[in-house]
Order: C-alpha cells, then sequence, then structure tokens
C-alpha cells in the first residue's frame, strides 16, 4: 500500500510521523528479504512506504521530492541500498544506481504496482519536469550548435543564454533571479545538485505557464526524443512512463 510523501516537516509532530513511516520502511525492507523476496522487489516495496520528502543521512542531505512534486526514485533507492550492504550485490547496485539497469525483470505496470500510485505519479512529474526538460535543453543547444556551425562560425559551441531563450523566451540569468527570488535564495553563480534539478523542475513549471501550448507540445516531443536516444546510446534501464500508453 502506498503512503504518500509529507510534502512538509515544518512541525514536530510531522517530522515524528515521517520518520516512524521511514523506520517502517526499513524494517519491511528487511523483512521482505528475510523472508526470500530479491532485494531489489523488497527495496520497491519499502519506496512505497516512505514518507520523508528529504533528510540528513550519513552526511549527505538527500532530497527526494523536487519542487514538492517530483520523485528522484533512483535517489531514494540509493539511500536503501546502503541499507542493505552485502544483500544487494556490488554490480548490479551500481548497474542501478549508474544506468538505472534493473537486476531482475520488473515491467512498468508492476514497477507502478510496487511502489504505489501516489509514488508513481509523484515519479511522472520528476521525468517529464527534470528528465525530459534536461533532453530538451540539450537537443536546443545540439540544435544551435549545429546551425551556427553551418553559417560558417568557427566555434559551434552555444552558451546557455540562446538556449534558454529559445525554449523558455527568457535568459538564463533573468530565469536564475526570478527562481532565487521564488525559493528566497541568496544571490550566487553556482547551484547545488539539489538546488539545480529544482531550477529544472521550476523552469519546466515556467514554460507550461508562460509558452504558447503548440510550442510546448513540441518541445516536450523533442525532450522525449532526445532522451529516447541517451537510454539507447548509454544502454539506461528503468521504467520509462511512456511504456505503460503503450498499445
Amino acid at each position: 500500500m502506498s503512503t504518500p510523501f509529507r510534502a512538509t516537516l515544518a512541525t514536530d509532530g510531522h517530522q515524528a510521523e515521517a520518520l516512524q513511516g521511514d523506520a517502517e520502511a526499513l524494517r519491511f525492507l528487511r523483512e521482505l528479504i528475510a523472508q526470500g523476496d530479491h532485494w531489489f522487489s523488497a527495496l520497491l516495496q519499502a519506496i512505497a512506504l516512505w514518507r520523508s520528502p528529504e533528510e540528513e543521512y550519513g552526511g549527505r542531505h538527500f532530497r527526494y521530492l523536487v519542487g514538492g512534486e517530483a520523485f528522484d526514485w533512483l535517489l531514494l533507492a540509493e539511500r536503501l541500498c546502503e541499507e542493505l550492504g552485502d544483500l544487494a550485490p556490488q554490480a548490479d547496485r551500481e548497474a542501478l544506481l549508474f544506468f538505472g539497469q534493473f537486476p531482475i525483470d520488473v515491467s512498468p505496470w508492476e514497477f507502478q504496482r510496487l511502489i504505489g500510485r501516489s509514488k508513481f505519479r509523484a515519479y511522472l512529474n520528476y521525468w517529464y519536469g527534470v528528465l525530459v526538460e534536461e533532453a530538451l535543453l540539450l537537443a536546443v543547444e545540439e540544435r544551435l550548435a549545429k546551425e551556427r556551425h553551418a553559417v560558417g562560425y568557427a566555434s559551434a559551441v552555444v552558451d546557455g543564454d540562446p538556449v534558454y531563450l529559445w525554449v523558455y523566451g527568457a535568459g538564463l540569468q533573468e530565469l536564475v533571479q526570478e527562481f532565487r527570488c521564488d525559493h528566497d535564495l541568496p544571490p550566487g553563480d553556482a547551484f547545488t545538485l539539489a538546488e539545480q534539478r529544482e531550477f529544472t523542475y521550476w523552469c519546466f513549471k515556467y514554460r507550461l505557464q508562460h509558452r504558447d501550448p503548440a510550442k510546448v507540445a513540441s518541445d516536450t516531443r523533442l525532450g522525449l526524443e532526445r532522451l529516447q536516444r541517451l537510454r539507447y546510446q548509454r544502454r539506461l534501464g528503468g521504467p520509462a512512463p511512456a511504456d505503460l500508453f503503450r498499445d
């Protein structure tokens, strides 16, 4: 049974409830493996029970829920793998965490069932709002570089501003400034990895709100196509949400 994330840990009561749910998920993970379940199947079911959207663990800050809506399930899988030790072979763990390759056959429908509907819906937000958005920016950068090379520029390198102007109708620094203002972040030139994902998801929502619907649809298709090529080139596994909607 899926348990939704707590969107906020603003009160001690919510935090205690989330931590209790996380402890239950870890106990369930160990119990399933002790009963003979494969570690990966047990891990996915533990993900369904997990409650905290972020936490400090092992000297790191893990933010599993980007923008309060988008679930980075592989980051939580990395965290849970730390609990497994030798129960999860190192080669299988690395293939999962670095390439999204499953150690056993799990269909997209089975993946959705194991992590639960609420987690899967949040994963869809991450898929489209972070992964596809990153692929869209890469595709546009490549397109603009190709056009630049075709007209005879010595360098085909394209910096961030033309790419962001093409996709969002606003320059990178303008978007960064607005994002920092929206999130009460201090001025600065660099993002942490977590902040970069937050920014990407924020840009995705900005695109939906400020660009023409026809361009939004066209650009999303461009990002999906580029992500599909990336997955093929890098032999990335894991669930592609589009697989769930094929005939």
